[in-house]
């Protein structure tokens, strides 16, 4: 695929899946605004990356914070044309009963109004140009109960939601909102999740994760035409049919 010229901005760029998703969508010829909360990790990625790539501090939560983060990706790079909502957290594990509110909150601020914000930002200047793709990162977690995950399982199953109304209210606008439900990939993440001890995900072994790759390279394909035919929906990269189109497996 060729997205030269094609402007994307990554939340949570700076480890994991938005930083193996900045390397993809940069190797296909698109410029990459790297957002995370701390700037030392995407300072870093965008001299990897070189001349392709920006890195702006920005907490998600904060919609004053994304909506100067997106018109400085505006004046620097040019009109945003994929956004790529990757920003999350796991963290605090905890059963609701012991939960802290404080915690609790901050979880579903990032995981779900953080989602929120960024589009709210970026869609009005897609609309108005007359299309963009806005892609979700979900999770299995968005649609079974796990335990002690209620902050992360509540918060992405309305992010899911988000992205089929926005598939619902512009698609018409030629908005292109899809969603990618990866799996388990070898992240920090699935090491906090791992040291946390609870439920049956923490119990998986390294080896039992895909690499961040994977779902990188299925952001950068969900961009293409030959997945308009799943505008609206998630896609599970747990699926061996979409693992063999993407050429992850034979």
């Amino acid at each position: 695929m060729n997205l030269t010229g094609k402007t994307v901005i990554v939340t949570g760029a700076s480890r994991g899946i938005g930083a193996a998703a900045a390397h993809a969508f940069a190797a296909e010829g698109a410029k990459v605004a790297l957002v995370a909360r701390s700037s030392a990790a995407i300072d870093a990625l965008a001299a990897e990356i070189g001349d392709a790539a920006i890195a702006l501090p920005c907490d998600v939560a904060d919609y004053d914070a994304v909506a100067a983060m997106v018109a400085a990706v505006e004046d620097r790079l040019g009109p945003v044309d994929i956004l790529v909502n990757n920003a999350g957290v796991i963290e605090p594990i905890s059963h609701i009963a012991t939960s802290d509110p404080a915690g609790w909150a901050g979880a579903i601020a990032i995981n779900l109004t953080g989602v929120y914000n960024c589009v709210r930002a970026t869609l009005p200047g897609m609309i108005a140009r007359g299309g963009g793709s806005i892609l979700g990162v979900s999770s299995g977690a968005a649609h079974s109960p796990i335990e002690a995950w209620s902050h992360y399982c509540a918060s992405k199953a309305g992010a899911a939601m988000l992205t089929r109304m926005i598939d619902k209210e512009n698609r018409d606008d030629g908005i292109r909102a899809i969603g990618l439900s990866p799996g388990t990939v070898a992240t920090e993440m699935q090491r906090e999740i791992k040291a946390s001890g609870v439920n049956p995900v923490s119990k998986l072994e390294w080896s039992d994760h895909i690499p961040p790759e994977w779902p990188a390279k299925c952001l950068v394909w969900m961009c293409g035409p030959e997945a308009d035919a799943h505008l609206g929906e998630e896609l599970a990269l747990r699926d061996e049919g979409l693992r063999r189109q993407l050429g992850l497996i034979a």
